[in-house]
């Protein structure tokens, strides 16, 4: 219950990144997220979230110290060197048109913190989603999210309480950017890649709700366009 009440106090923070994120994200740039161990995978999950749900695949990329591999299984001292993020971030050719935001719930992880201090180096935009105030991640991000959620039930956890703030607040960012660049109507998911049946009964549902025709109707369209946004634009040409 004092996630949430603590994720709410960093409001100002995480409006003020979402707001660069858009603007760079506009001008043809890209998210990334960096992290280790679980902070890593979270930022893996929401990433890869984001085709299916928004129909953007590229804008937003999660990057985990170890590579594939530590995504279901932990790699060994990967979160502890400092060079490696970069040489991560360069296989994505980042630039300055991009934003990184480091995910660390110590806010000293060796891996994330290289990353962003290297970044700030080469005039890279940096965020980070941290939960202690002040850490060095903090200081080397333009844009800190600092989400205190005080000790973990469990000592010696980081993937409790301040995992949960973390995937609130990746879920906020994501959200926010897609809503922000277009990607919903009102609150319909029109870009959603449909991959699957349960996808399709849903886009079949959401036509007949934002164009008010009958299932069938909606029925035909999505099977002719397989593309929601599509088939809104040429039913509204063809009326």
């Amino acid at each position: 219950a004092t996630v949430a009440s603590s994720v709410n106090k960093c409001l100002p923070q995480i409006i003020s990144l979402v707001n660069k994120a858009v603007e760079l994200v506009l001008a043809d740039g890209r998210i990334f997220y960096i992290g280790s161990g679980t902070s890593g995978r979270l930022g893996i999950v929401d990433a890869s979230e984001c085709l299916p749900t928004f129909g953007i695949g590229d804008k937003i990329i999660g990057i985990i110290a170890g590579g594939d591999a530590a995504i279901r299984n932990s790699q060994e001292f990967a979160e502890d060197s400092a060079e490696d993020a970069w040489k991560d971030l360069m296989k994505f050719n980042v630039s300055k048109k991009d934003i990184v935001i480091g995910i660390s719930a110590s806010g000293s992880t060796p891996y994330v913190l290289g990353g962003l201090s290297d970044c700030k180096k080469m005039g890279v935009n940096t965020g980070c989603i941290t939960c202690n105030k002040e850490s060095q991640i903090s200081l080397n991000s333009d844009f800190p999210i600092e989400v205190v959620v005080g000790p973990e039930y469990i000592t010696g956890s980081s993937r409790m309480k301040a995992g949960t703030a973390q995937k609130m607040i990746l879920n906020m960012i994501s959200s926010s950017v897609m809503i922000k660049l277009g990607r919903v109507l009102d609150n319909k998911m029109i870009d959603m890649k449909l991959s699957n049946n349960k996808l399709y009964d849903r886009a079949v549902r959401i036509l007949e709700s934002i164009l008010n025709i009958k299932k069938e109707d909606a029925e035909e369209l999505i099977k002719k366009y397989k593309n929601i946004r599509i088939a809104i634009e040429n039913h509204k040409e063809k009326k």
